[in-house]
Order: structure tokens, then C-alpha cells, then sequence
């Protein structure tokens, strides 16, 4: 399987050459305007199909609520804001996300989840939030975000920093199978398809061992 598995990655990342060589003449900016588009439209069948889990893991997102004032989230990544549905009425939210073309689809996300109070859309990786004050928010939420960062556990150190104390880090992530399986072969043969240079998934990340 090995062999079979390294033959059809090699094949798959001569098809997306064109993507590095539209990177290295400066063309891919581009791209990174579509992507957030594209994220939005499969966000909806992405939701759907997660619905029962991210309901069961953000329904204990009230028992952070500090007394006497809503609920502070930050949440990191945010892409085009999939995860408001599921958070508390009158939750005030930060949003952060390295690109800053996901703006106009978060607007989107906003106005149907008009349950929400929204307070930033901040432009920055999960690695540096220092515009995120120390000890500010009560829960911090990061949803398919640590196999595309740089530096995993510095983004759980900053989500440390920027907790109240007492306060909760919720994470929901794909990660790498068995190497055995055939689900292990498929997330490393279709990896170049994820290639981006802003975001930079692996679907293959052990992001477990984090």
C-alpha cells in the first residue's frame, strides 16, 4: 500500500503545480480571495453533517458564563463563521483569521445569527493574537485550525494567555488515521489538493499528539 500510496501523491502533486507556480509569480493573492468563498458554500454541507457533534461540544459553552455578564468568546480561525449557530444567545464574539478576505462571508454568518453580539474581526494567525489582551475572554474556540497552523502548541499557548483563569479551550479537529487504513492512505494522497500557502492544512497532522 505504501508504494501505491506514494505513487498516486506524486501523480496528484504534478497536477497542482500550476497552484506552487501561480505562489512563486505572485499571482496566488487571487486565490486568496476565492477561498473564503469557497469555504463558505461547503460550509453549509459541512454543518450538516457535523450538526450532533459540534452541538454536544458547544452545549457546554454555557457553563462558562461569567455571573452577572455574557459569555466572551474568542474564536480562532474563524473562516466564514460556521460555529455561530451554535453559540450561546448574547455571547459576545471575537473573530480572528489570517485572511482577511473571509470578512464579507463572516458579515453573512452575522446577520443570520443575529442572537450574537459581535465585537472584532481581527486579521491574525492563531500563533500571535497579542492584539487579544491577557485573561480577556471566557472561552476560546478553534474548529479545524491546528492541522493548518505553522506551530500548533503555540497556539494553544496563546489561547492560554488570553483565558480568563477558570475559563475553557473547545477544539474540534481531523486527524491522521491509522497508517494501515485506507482513510490514512487517502488523506495523504489527496493532500496537495489542500495545498495553500495561507492556510497550509494537513489532513494527515497527528494533531492528537498536540
Amino acid at each position: 500500500m505504501s508504494i501505491l500510496m506514494h505513487a498516486c501523491t506524486l501523480v496528484l502533486k504534478v497536477l497542482t503545480l500550476p497552484l506552487q507556480l501561480l505562489e512563486l509569480l505572485g499571482l496566488y493573492r487571487y486565490y486568496k480571495r476565492l477561498f473564503p468563498a469557497f469555504i463558505y458554500r461547503i460550509s453549509f454541507a459541512y454543518n450538516n453533517k457535523m450538526n450532533e457533534k459540534k452541538r454536544d461540544l458547544f452545549r457546554e459553552l454555557t457553563r462558562f458564563t461569567p455571573r452577572g455578564g455574557p459569555l466572551r468568546i474568542l474564536e480562532v480561525g474563524c473562516g466564514s463563521g460556521a460555529n455561530f449557530e451554535h453559540y450561546p444567545t448574547a455571547s459576545k464574539i471575537t473573530c480572528t483569521d489570517p485572511n482577511p478576505h473571509f470578512k464579507d462571508y463572516l458579515k453573512k454568518s452575522m446577520d443570520k445569527n443575529d442572537h450574537l453580539v459581535y465585537e472584532n474581526f481581527v486579521v491574525a494567525a492563531g500563533e500571535d493574537l497579542r492584539v487579544v489582551e491577557d485573561n480577556s475572554v471566557d472561552v476560546v474556540v478553534c474548529t479545524l485550525v491546528l492541522c493548518s497552523v505553522k506551530n500548533s502548541a503555540k497556539v494553544i499557548q496563546e489561547a492560554k494567555r488570553v483565558l480568563r483563569p477558570g475559563g475553557a479551550f473547545f477544539f474540534l479537529e481531523h486527524v491522521a488515521d491509522e497508517p494501515s487504513t485506507w482513510i490514512y492512505f487517502f488523506q495523504n494522497v489527496f493532500q496537495p489538493f489542500m495545498y495553500e500557502p495561507y492556510t497550509h492544512t494537513h489532513t494527515q497532522t497527528p494533531t492528537h499528539a498536540t
